[in-house]
């Protein structure tokens, strides 16, 4: 059985190629669509015990090293690389790499 194909692709629609007037009335329909987005610095795994003995101050050592670029998932899809910054005394993030598709 052939399942359709859901993936929405914002170039089909024309506005991530710098389209027209028109390209960009056509993105208006998702622009309030709600979307998580996650930077993820790091993961790691550990015991439930041990992650009870976490206390303030606690360090926890991650997969990744300082300088490696972060990963930024849309709704659970890693869309980019980036890097942490600072603005306005809140961390932030800038991307630095996008993650083309798998096809």
């Amino acid at each position: 059985m052939n399942t359709p194909n859901t993936n929405l692709n914002l170039e089909d629609l024309g506005g991530a190629s710098g389209g027209t007037k028109g390209a960009e009335a056509g993105l208006e329909a998702v622009y309030d669509v709600p979307v998580t987005v996650k930077a993820v610095l790091g993961t790691t795994a550990m015991n439930i015990s041990q992650l009870l003995k976490l206390g303030r101050g606690a360090v926890v050592e991650l997969d990744r090293k300082v300088g490696d670029a972060i990963d930024i998932y849309v709704n659970d899809r890693l869309v980019a690389r980036g890097e942490v910054v600072i603005v306005e005394d809140k961390l932030g993030v800038t991307m630095t790499e996008i993650v083309k598709a798998a096809t």
